[in-house]
């Protein structure tokens, strides 16, 4: 991904709400399973990571960036925005 699509994905995230919630305790394989679903109907998602939280949003980011095979788009503070390319049908790509 480079600068200028990277920028266009912030861009579009900035006036998305959260729709994850990263609190106290383990990245679990609920919580994968729930943000691999929401990557494959939106491509696009952003997650909150709560003061509560043992990790530090940047180390959250990069964990959920490898077991998810998706790409960090930005952190802005304790807020994670994630892409992921959607092969399924019905599914409104996002042009980069």
């Amino acid at each position: 991904m480079n600068s200028k699509q990277r920028a266009k994905l912030k861009g579009m995230a900035s006036t998305m709400p959260a729709i994850f919630q990263i609190g106290k305790g383990e990245i679990s394989d609920n919580l994968l399973a729930g943000l691999d679903s929401a990557l494959t109907a939106r491509e696009l998602i952003k997650i909150s990571v709560l003061k509560n939280c043992d990790y530090d949003a940047e180390d959250v980011m990069r964990v959920l960036e490898m077991k998810l095979h998706a790409e960090a788009v930005c952190k802005i503070g304790n807020k994670i925005v994630l892409y992921r390319y959607s092969e399924k049908d019905g599914v409104k790509h996002i042009e980069l």
